[in-house]
């Protein structure tokens, strides 16, 4: 009994960060899932209360629930929770989550997540650094908001909390495998026990491979690999639960995580003017991309993908927390300790043109990915008397981020280069060629007419001259290396105290005092003779350099010579930045409890999210950004709530309106060219959001589920409300208009059924699908990245011994098959969705779908996948 009640004890103690517990998970080999409402405990205020005493929008997951959805990773959670968007861009280290339409897109370290993930107690501050596979969950919370109070700045659109399983003092091994569609197998074993009387353990290996989701066209090669988003890791968990005494508890985590996979291709969605050339440059190994439709409209669902180059990703993630917890009885108060390490690191190669066609790449080299580590240290103290409950706590961290890039010229370049340079010329003349890049980049200036019909006409552009042979032109191979260095440091004190007032009425305050500095370095280099091609463009742009005959580069001729990788004025640059800043955030909450079944609450929470350095080539016309840093975003948020329990508790139902409001919004968008970070004046997202959980009258039978209605918007702006004013006509379909990923309406909902069938056997089974209205998925709202209105399904059947000695599962992922898309872009030089950016449509964007000729790639949700598992368990 020791064992156990000092299990339960430091339960509620934890460093768990805000975690739900769905039931108490205890160290039992068999756990009983929650039966009415009353099971429902969560330490959201970081003290143990019912799930309906608490003053918080939460979705809570228990083990049961997430096993059955088939819940791996925080991408598949998104299916059992409402108003909860997970994407996933580039790579899987470019993971993004998003809550009630705020989020941060996730392919620029400089950016701090907006929704925080904490993993038994330790925050992971990217996103993408949370991203793998979670092992043996134990139970999972979603808080919505602001709950930057007691998680820390960058959690101004909400958290996700996770809480593995812990070890047991009764011993246990289990194994399951898995057997699936594209050539899935994977397989885990875990096993737990006391090492002593005071020591438990639990250890966690597992293993999973998978073949892609695409299939590849490889047009001009040198790729060879004919399918792409393949699976494969190793993932392994070590834990140590100590208790030296019934007043302390050390909990000491490890683990290690690689993965070694072919990520991410994309597909054409809609496909462009400028596929005549890319089929010209790949002939004859085919289309190069998927061929037009009449109209240039959109292309037929396919998950087809063209791509010459490989997409082989390398991540490699591993860290160490120790917890530790101090109870003080005679003040019953508890003092909590969390340190932690983490490594995470990612490389990359990639295909940047997303064709057949050998135009650019990236190397994987070990010049292309980015990394991040961090110290923490976090101490609380928490205490309780008849009237107060009350917290002061401590953190600190200590972060440092890398960002390695670079680019790569193909063979079919300078071709590419020169057809869209040439793309108006007359079929007389030749039509548009792929030799003619050098008439543009002259030094000695560009070639026209100077009498008669030729008069002001570009001779070389129309193939009455040659080339200059001393033009210079685009050296194939690696054209530059980029390296981004950021450390940083924050520091926070924060309380958070409630007063009950009354049996009934209850005042919670809390606030948090962060310090932040970050210091950037960076080194933005050229190699070999790139930058000579857009050099003597520029050089031409002065008179005294001209030949008679001679004028100077076209303008919009010198916008595609001079682009970020190929400006000179980034060799050997050298960028050093830094900044503190200080905030304050808080809460202050009020409850009122009229009686056993219902509870009304309102709430004011501010959030903040930290300044940063966008780790790219960023800059206004041919001149790079003098500087990389963005503002600090804020957010304000009210809620008014009431939570009902029904039916003799088996039934709660909870509603919340929410109003939030967020300045300097950090918008990151990909231009076709850079990521841009824009501070957004404005955004607002109002709504609400309902929970329900019914533990019906038959026995085995539970129902979970969840909408969320949404109506982000931005507010209205204009250039000169932006840190860079070029930077609206990019933007400019934003004042007014619906936030990207913010569907109006978001319903979950999970089925599942476990009992006794006799003669010892278990049965039971899982029914989980969310359905979202439709949304844009890019961040400047180009109508060609509209999504549909969908809806995924996710299906489990389950028999096995009642003792769980064996299960077999036979499941299936998006069971109808729906085709979606994650997020859609703009292929880079592949036509222009902005073709005029100096005078505005009527409407005031400078947005007309009639003119745009951009092709448009996007990042495919996945296919239909099924399977058996068969667990086993001593």
């Amino acid at each position: 009994m020791r064992h156990t009640n000092r299990y339960l004890r430091t339960t509620v103690s934890a460093a768990v960060v805000g975690a739900a517990v769905f039931g108490f998970a205890g160290i039992a080999a068999a756990q009983d899932a929650p039966t009415s409402v009353d099971d429902i405990i969560v330490t959201a205020q970081k003290r143990e209360q019912s799930l309906q005493d608490v003053p918080i929008v939460v979705t809570t997951l228990s083990q049961e629930v997430l096993d059955g959805a088939g819940v791996q990773d925080i991408k598949d959670l998104q299916i059992l929770t409402p108003g909860m968007t997970v994407t996933s861009t580039q790579s899987e280290a470019s993971t993004t989550v998003r809550i009630r339409g705020a989020g941060t897109v996730g392919d620029n370290p400089g950016l701090e997540s907006s929704v925080g993930v904490v993993i038994d107690g330790v925050y992971r501050s990217r996103n993408s650094v949370g991203f793998g596979d979670l092992g043996e969950l134990s139970r999972i919370e979603v808080l919505k908001g602001p709950q930057g109070t007691l998680f820390g700045k960058n959690t101004s659109a909400g958290v996700i909390n996770i809480i593995t399983e812990r070890p047991s003092f009764d011993p246990s091994v289990s194994a399951e495998l898995t057997a699936g569609n594209f050539g899935a197998i994977g397989g885990s074993v875990s096993a737990t026990g006391p090492l002593s009387d005071m020591i438990a353990g639990r250890i966690f290996v597992a293993h999973r491979e998978r073949d892609g989701f695409y299939d590849v066209n490889v047009g001009d090669g040198p790729r060879t690999l004919t399918e792409d988003n393949t699976q494969d890791y190793w993932t392994g968990r070590g834990q140590l639960l100590i208790l030296p005494s019934d007043e302390v508890s050390i909990r000491l985590i490890a683990d290690y995580t690689k993965r070694d996979e072919y990520c991410c291709s994309a597909v054409q969605t809609r496909v462009g003017p400028t596929q005549a050339f890319i089929a010209a440059l790949t002939a004859p190994n085919g289309p190069g991309q998927t061929p037009p439709v009449a109209g240039y409209g959109t292309v037929p669902f396919s998950r087809t993908a063209y791509s010459n180059r490989e997409t082989p990703q390398e991540i490699e993630d591993m860290g160490l927390s120790a917890e530790a917890t101090i109870d003080f009885p005679s003040i019953n108060a508890t003092l909590t300790s969390q340190t932690s390490w983490r490594d995470w690191s990612f490389q990359q190669g990639m295909d940047l043109d997303y064709t057949g066609a050998d135009i650019q790449h990236r190397e994987n080299d070990g010049s292309n990915g980015y990394g991040v580590d961090n110290l923490t240290q976090e101490f609380r103290l928490a205490g309780t008397t008849d009237k107060f409950d009350w917290l002061v706590g401590l953190f600190a961290t200590k972060e440092g981020v890398y960002r390695d890039d670079s680019y790569s010229y193909g063979a079919d370049y300078n071709g590419f280069v020169s057809f869209l340079l040439t793309a108006t010329v007359p079929a007389t003349f030749g039509g548009p060629s792929a030799t003619r890049t050098g008439c543009f980049t002259n030094p000695q200036g560009y070639a026209v007419g100077t009498s008669g019909a030729l008069l002001g006409q570009p001779l070389c552009t129309l193939g009455l001259t040659a080339p200059s042979a001393s033009a210079p032109l685009f050296a194939t191979g690696k054209a530059y290396e980029d390296h981004y260095s950021q450390r940083s440091e924050s520091v926070a004190l924060f309380t958070n105290n409630t007063w009950r007032v009354t049996e009934a009425f209850d005042l919670n305050l809390g606030l948090r005092y962060t310090y932040d500095s970050k210091r950037l370095l960076g080194v933005q280099d050229n190699l070999g003779t790139n930058g000579a091609a857009c050099g003597g463009a520029l050089a031409n742009q002065n008179p005294a350099n001209r030949l008679p005959g001679t004028t100077a580069t076209p303008a919009a001729a010198l916008g595609l010579l001079c682009l970020p990788w190929s400006n000179p004025l980034y060799d050997n640059r050298r960028i050093q930045e830094k900044f503190s800043d200080t905030d304050i955030s808080g809460t202050f909450k009020g409850s009122y409890r009229f009686n056993d079944a219902v509870m009304a609450y309102a709430s004011y929470a501010r959030g903040y999210k930290g300044a940063g350095y966008n780790m790219d080539r960023v800059q206004t016309g041919v001149t790079p950004d003098a500087s990389l840093f963005f503002d600090a975003e804020t957010v304000d948020s009210y809620e008014i709530g009431v939570k009902t329990t029904l039916f003799n508790r088996s039934m709660l139902l909870n509603l919340t309106y929410f109003d939030q409001k967020f300045e300097n919004f950090q918008l990151n968008t990909f231009l076709g060219t850079a990521f841009v970070v824009e501070s957004i004046p404005e955004l607002t997202s109002r709504g609400v959001d309902a929970d329900m959980v019914w533990f019906t009258p038959i026995e085995g039978l539970m129902f979970q589920g969840g909408v969320t209605y949404t109506d982000a918007k931005y507010g209205d702006f204009g250039a000169n409300d932006l840190s860079n004013p070029a930077r609206f006509p990019a933007l400019s379909l934003l004042p007014g208009a619906r936030a990207s990923f913010a569907p109006e309406w978001s319903l979950t909902g999970a089925l599942a059924f476990d009992r006794s069938l006799g003669g010892g056997l278990r049965g039971g089974f899982n029914l989980s699908a969310k359905y979202s209205t439709d949304y844009n998925t890019g961040s400047d709202l180009l109508p060609y990245k509209d999504q549909e209105a969908f809806t995924v399904v996710n299906g489990r059947i389950s028999i096995g011994a009642e003792d769980e000695r064996w299960t077999v599962d036979i499941w299936a992922q998006n069971l109808l098959e729906e085709e979606y898309t994650q997020v859609g872009f703009a292929a880079p030089l592949q036509g222009t969705a902005f073709t005029n950016t100096t005078t505005p449509q009527a409407d005031g964007t400078y947005y007309n779908i009639a003119t745009d000729t951009a092709t448009y790639n996007a990042y495919l949700g996945a296919p239909r996948t099924w399977g058996v598992t068969l667990k086993v368990k001593y």
